[in-house]
């Protein structure tokens, strides 16, 4: 369906075997471009990445230009108009950099992205890198045909999304706005990939809702003195106390209306009933899809660095230690609340990144595309709605009013663990995964 309502199917079969030809390569080429991001200046950038992409566009006629928020950080942004240039645009987002990857803990080289096993392995080959690669020779090959998409589409690569984006995605929206501000609506990474029910049943998972971040930092003052003294005010036993409060609590279950929606659709394909009495229990007898569903029902925080001090025999002023939290769409303010409330009087904190949480209902035209051009290539696949526990780029773009879907098909084998694998180590990405993913994206442009 289009946005308007009208009816349409799924365009006839065209053969895209050129951009199934080549999308691998394009994956294995871009993961050997290491774009490591450390959470400073330290590591490479993504100015080497940005400019090779700038190149796969420009043999196909598409100029581009590349905003650098900081030397080596680069962002590219083409756009390719479309049969109706009056329709709001389609934005397709994803990012060049990748986590750090330590080669002696990987089976293959983690920036050599070599094929084995019958996948492009290495680190982006699952985050992500693929998509990128598939909307490269998704695009590649329609442009080269003449198949200009129904409406324009932004592309957008950016720097920095392994870090919060600040370099990247909130660089481009607080300073050049103007290059999104007509689109309506983004797809991205964390979504559309499969997760099998049974031999001729996969559900796909479409992210429509994000945790928020905030990651703070936590300061406990207190009188400094001789570690051979009674101290009652010392910084370090406020601290670690605040720590251990924070580590401690488990926040209650809160169904945010897409958690809900995809329980209900889950319950249902496995045939067990959805017990709100009981909704961790239910989670549990997903399978493997439960440990990444069981981080959307509850608001958390966790400890992660601590510091304090500098000798045994000193009792310091000053502790500081740094904890993750991720908050449910529409908690937002209870939550801070309560993270106060654990924190006492004498612990304050502040945000090392703070971000919003974000969710788009699961309707409309560029759902229904979705759906349809899942059901093309896959005839048991079945498109639901899910929370993601991290975050993406899409909470940047949707301040600019773009509501924004996780969708980078990939049908993939049941026995791959492929959420398990994004920042972990033997990154992979099936071949054939990535051929599926080209084809469902051409669909989807062209009914969007």
């Amino acid at each position: 369906m289009r946005m308007d309502g009208s009816a349409q199917m799924a365009e006839p079969d065209t053969d895209l075997s050129a951009a199934e030809a080549e999308v691998t390569d394009l994956c294995r080429e871009l993961i050997q471009i290491d774009t490591s991001n450390y959470g400073d200046h330290s590591g490479p950038g993504e100015r080497k990445a940005a400019e090779y992409v700038a190149g796969r566009l420009d043999e196909v006629g598409v100029e581009s230009q590349i905003y650098e928020s900081h030397p080596g950080r680069s962002n590219l942004v083409a756009r390719i108009a479309g049969e109706d240039s009056s329709r709001p645009p389609l934005l397709i987002q994803g990012h060049l950099d990748v986590v750090p990857a330590a080669a002696e803990d990987w089976t293959h080289h983690p920036f050599a992205g070599e094929i084995a096993d019958g996948c492009v392995w290495g680190r982006g080959a699952v985050d992500m890198k693929n998509m990128n690669a598939m909307v490269l020779a998704m695009m590649r090959q329609r442009l080269r045909e003449g198949r200009r998409p129904p409406r324009d589409v932004v592309l957008a690569f950016v720097a920095d999304e392994e870090a919060g984006g600040t370099w990247g995605a909130q660089y481009l929206v607080n300073e050049h706005p103007e290059l999104f501000a007509d689109c309506d609506s983004a797809i991205s990474e964390v979504g559309g990939f499969s997760v099998t029910m049974e031999e001729n049943r996969r559900l796909y998972l479409v992210e429509t809702a994000e945790k928020g971040i905030a990651w703070m930092k936590l300061t406990a003052r207190g009188t400094a003195g001789h570690g051979s003294m009674t101290n009652r005010d010392n910084a370090v036993t406020e601290l670690a106390a605040a720590v251990a409060r924070l580590g401690e609590y488990e926040f209650p279950v809160y169904l945010t209306p897409t958690v809900r929606t995809f329980l209900e659709e889950v319950c249902e394909e496995f045939g067990i009933p959805f017990d709100e009495r009981d909704v961790e229990g239910t989670v549990a007898r997903l399978g493997p899809i439960a440990k990444m569903i069981g981080a959307t029902l509850r608001n958390t925080v966790n400890p992660t660095v601590l510091g304090g001090g500098y000798k045994a025999n000193v009792i310091p002023g000053e502790a500081t230690a740094q904890v993750d939290g991720r908050f449910l769409p529409g908690t937002e303010e209870q939550y801070f609340a309560k993270i106060d409330e654990l924190l006492g009087p004498k612990v304050s904190r502040e945000f090392i990144q703070h971000l919003p949480s974000v969710e788009t209902s699961f309707d409309g035209g560029l759902v229904n595309a979705m759906s349809e051009s899942l059901l093309a290539e896959d005839p048991g696949a079945k498109a639901v709605p899910y929370c993601l526990s991290g975050g993406t780029d899409s909470k940047s773009f949707q301040r600019l009013g773009i509501r924004n879907y996780g969708f980078s098909p990939l049908k993939l084998p049941p026995e791959l663990d492929f959420a398990g694998m994004f920042h972990g180590v033997d990154e992979r990405v099936p071949v054939d995964g990535l051929q599926f993913g080209v084809r469902v994206l051409d669909r989807f442009v062209s009914m969007s």
